[in-house]
């Protein structure tokens, strides 16, 4: 893996500026592009830890505060360790701004955070991957679908809700779906059940989608963040092997 540069930028929307974290090899080429949707705690020094390791292998990584129009990161005080078992107010602080993100403001934020890639220098021609993390993953497919075109491959992390009874449910949007999909379950995890698991696969089926999901057993939602007390070392050390071959695979040219 090689240097990386790391700074932040702000990327405008057609609702104000979003501070990020942008993170590239420090070779002076350019690289294919990343997004990174954060989980629900936000961006924060973790998140940027993980673009940094991403980047490292080869990418040009963007990374957005989803939660910008309540403020730049960090959104909500946050402890160094986040346990929700011992801070519950937590979760009451970030579901109403999850609940914002309907697919409309998503549509609109990712349309900028694309054309951002776009445009950078460190960034080459070409489609992106999209990587997502509990709610992320949930966008990220959202992504997908609405952006075909840009969209080459897609992967997501003990994420949740993919299969809902609303009509913006992920799975029913994966008819629109381009890009190779890698999604791995959390074994204990109450947002994507075996059930939920079982209704995604089948719809991945039935669009056609290239995909492979996979369910990590024994671990638990948030297994990928170093920061909290879900994170399982052996299962993140898995996921950035697979969320890496998933991105050689679609991104190199």
């Amino acid at each position: 893996m090689t240097a990386v540069n790391g700074m932040s930028v702000d990327v405008r929307t057609s609702d104000g500026v979003a501070d990020s974290y942008v993170a590239y090899p420090d070779d002076g080429a350019a690289h294919p592009g990343v997004l990174v949707i954060q989980d629900g705690f936000g961006l924060r020094p973790s998140l940027r830890s993980l673009a940094d390791r991403i980047a490292a292998h080869g990418y040009t990584v963007l990374l957005p505060n989803a939660y910008y129009r309540h403020g730049r990161a960090p959104v909500i005080e946050l402890p160094d360790f986040i346990d929700p078992g011992e801070r519950p107010e937590i979760f009451q602080q970030v579901f109403p701004m999850i609940r914002e993100l309907t697919p409309e403001l998503l549509r609109s934020d990712v349309g900028a955070y694309l054309e951002w890639l776009a445009a950078s220098p460190q960034v080459i021609a070409g489609k992106v991957g999209v990587t997502g993390y509990c709610m992320g993953a949930r966008l990220a497919v959202l992504t997908a679908a609405m952006f075909p075109d840009r969209v080459a491959a897609v992967a997501g992390f003990h994420g949740g809700p993919l299969v809902t009874d609303t009509p913006d449910s992920p799975h029913l949007t994966l008819g629109n779906v381009t890009a190779e999909l890698y999604f791995a379950h959390a074994g204990e995890d109450h947002h994507m059940t075996p059930e939920h698991i079982a209704l995604f696969d089948k719809a991945l089926d039935a669009a056609g989608v290239r995909h492979r999901t996979e369910v990590y057993e024994g671990a638990h939602h948030g297994y990928t963040q170093a920061d909290t007390s879900a994170h399982d070392p052996e299962a993140d050390e898995r996921h950035y092997r697979e969320l890496l071959a998933l991105f050689d695979r679609n991104l190199r040219q």
